[in-house]
């Protein structure tokens, strides 16, 4: 179920009169994690009108779904999984989710479920210590990618092109990563697929904040600079959005130290060759940012909530709350998780009805 673009304009115009008032609604919390994944997809059951479905993971083994909009939520069990914690998730539809845990060495592993989260297949891990996963995207449910901290001193991709079986991208074109340089699994928003075969990834932990793109899948990469904060272990860029076509946006700061507000988002109009600082920088450290509709971008963090109505160049705070990770799937569902088991929804202050006019 699609809503047009037309209706784009009516929710901004609804919004913004409210930024200044609550912009979530707390959906489920107090359960003992810190969630830290989240993927909404529309469920596919014939003759049944599509609803939001919601996946969320996070620290103690802990999964959850929603198959109404987020009305009721169910607990689901990994087996084998119960004390990992699981940084990423990727929905394709009510029965279908890609799951990663992030840890060291076989810490950091793949699932996949094709029936609703009743059986986990695992489908992905390493021994070796320095292995940890930090991202994993999707394109299809058969073309999804996972990233990963450096090994051997470049970083590490692996693919699936028949969602089952992944490998390993060639790390020829990679260029060796810096003293300290890696990815963040904060939010599983570290890795971000484009248009076409667009791969974009941000770094930080280092002297510098990197943004890597390749055009083919991973297959050739070039890496820019970003003005980011960096130059300490805990900052850098946490977040890039890249499905606006050229436009990029990213966020990120100093998670250990988040009431620092300077140099914590920018934007690139043409792939990340160039970037700028946001104009007003949110009000702190940032760990996801999302695209609601090309111009309205939502950002979030342990201190708060910032949206963009310019498309990621001025950024004005909208609600307290704390929150790691972002799902948007169309303007009127966007999902948040936090600490304490939080799930929030995006709140569009009033209801429409509005005609599809194509």
């Amino acid at each position: 179920m699609k809503r047009v673009a037309g209706f784009v304009l009516l929710f901004v115009a609804a919004i913004v009169p409210e930024l200044q008032a609550q912009s979530w609604k707390i959906q489920t919390s107090g359960i003992d994690t810190n969630l830290r994944g989240v993927s909404a997809a529309w469920t596919d059951i014939p003759g049944k009108t599509p609803e939001a479905v919601v996946w969320a993971s996070g620290s103690n083994g802990v999964v959850l779904l929603s198959m109404d909009g987020g009305k009721n939520w169910k607990r689901l069990r990994v087996e084998g999984g119960e004390t990992l914690d699981f940084r990423g998730i990727r929905a394709i539809d009510q029965k279908t989710a890609y799951l990663m845990s992030s840890g060291e060495g076989d810490k950091s592993r793949i699932y996949k479920t094709t029936d609703g989260g009743s059986r986990w297949t695992l489908q992905y891990t390493d021994k070796r210590k320095e292995f940890f996963l930090d991202a994993i995207a999707c394109e299809t449910e058969t073309k999804c990618f996972a990233l990963g901290d450096p090994m051997d001193g470049k970083f590490l991709i692996v693919e699936t092109h028949d969602g089952e079986h992944w490998a390993r991208l060639p790390t020829d074109q990679l260029p060796m990563a810096l003293k300290g340089e890696g990815a963040f699994a904060a939010s599983n928003s570290a890795l971000s697929l484009g248009e076409n075969d667009d791969l974009f990834f941000v770094t930080g932990g280092g002297e510098r904040a990197r943004a890597f793109y390749s055009p083919n899948g991973g297959q050739t990469w070039s890496w820019f600079e970003t003005p980011i904060r960096a130059g300490d272990a805990a900052a850098g860029a946490f977040s890039i959005e890249a499905k606006e076509g050229k436009v990029l946006v990213l966020v990120g700061g100093d998670y250990k130290r988040p009431e620092l507000a300077e140099r914590v988002a920018a934007l690139s109009v043409d792939k990340g060759e160039t970037w700028s600082l946001a104009e007003k920088q949110p009000g702190g450290y940032r760990s996801a940012v999302a695209s609601v509709d090309g111009q309205l971008f939502v950002a979030v963090g342990p201190n708060g909530t910032d949206v963009s109505m310019d498309g990621g160049k001025t950024w004005q705070n909208s609600d307290p709350l704390n929150l790691n990770a972002i799902s948007v799937l169309d303007i009127f569902d966007t999902w948040a998780v936090g600490a304490k088991g939080t799930i929030a929804k995006f709140v569009n202050p009033k209801k429409y009805e509005v005609e599809n006019r194509n």
